[in-house]
């Protein structure tokens, strides 16, 4: 009980990070701490369980509701084989601004990102895909298909910027093809050609206007401007990764986590 004390005091002293969001002076709670231990326990269970060595876990940190979407974020989870411990890889919006990088948290960290909902799913690929995305993510492949520029709502198949959950794919696409996949353009041609496919957002010209003046994290400059001018985003989501990966993954498991 000490030590949950001890990490609920340190844990009041540091900002959430924020994946995607403009960045707020808004610490973490202790009730907001506890809930997301609780939930990092329950996934950390789910994950020992299943025996995975990788899966990809998925949070709520926003209310998408309006756009017909639950999870807003997503990032690899990695067994350490020495410690067992495991470690989620994923790509982080920096406070708000047009920039990103990447991460490596533990689990609890993972979901000290003020969650809108304390929920998650998790999404453990086929032994032999597991393999592959262990091999990816031990290489220089997640840094090379990293691209710092971030838009939120960045098009599924443009190079000028990425969103955290592209990221994922791409390096998804990268790590589990039998071709040889070199750079951001070999990812999107190969997803286009395995079927992937974006799920659209319906995103009105005001609401466009106010996004791209008062948000550095969210442009539409990158989308064909047919569809951009009658409103339809097509963007990488959560939704539209997992979709994928069902469609792929015929040995995969999936366990949503409350």
């Amino acid at each position: 009980m000490k030590r949950l004390l001890l990490l609920v005091v340190l844990a009041l002293s540091f900002n959430s990070a924020y994946a995607g969001r403009v960045c707020e002076a808004k610490k973490t709670t202790a009730s907001s701490f506890i809930a997301a231990m609780n939930l990092a326990e329950k996934v950390r269970a789910t994950l020992d369980a299943s025996g995975a060595q990788v899966a990809v876990v998925s949070r709520v940190g926003q209310d998408l509701s309006r756009y017909g979407l639950r999870y807003s974020h997503m990032a690899y989870v990695w067994r350490d084989s020495v410690n067992g411990r495991w470690t989620a890889v994923h790509e982080l919006n920096q406070c708000g601004t047009a920039h990103s990088a990447l991460y490596r948290q533990g689990l609890g960290n993972f979901f000290l990102d003020d969650m809108f909902a304390y929920e998650a799913n998790v999404f453990v690929p086929g032994v032999a895909t597991q393999k592959k995305l262990a091999a990816m993510l031990a290489s220089d492949t997640p840094l090379r298909l990293h691209r710092a520029r971030y838009n939120m709502l960045a098009y599924a198949f443009a190079l000028d910027y990425q969103n955290s959950n592209q990221w994922l794919l791409e390096t998804y696409a990268a790590g589990t093809s039998e071709l040889q996949i070199s750079n951001r353009a070999h990812a999107q041609a190969w997803l286009k050609l395995a079927g992937y496919r974006p799920i659209t957002v319906n995103v009105p010209a005001t609401t466009r206007l106010g996004a791209r003046m008062f948000s550095a994290n969210i442009s539409f400059d990158d989308h064909p401007f047919g569809r951009r001018a009658a409103g339809l985003i097509d963007t990488v989501t959560v939704e539209s990764v997992l979709r994928f990966l069902r469609a792929r993954e015929a040995m995969g498991q999936e366990v949503v986590v409350r």
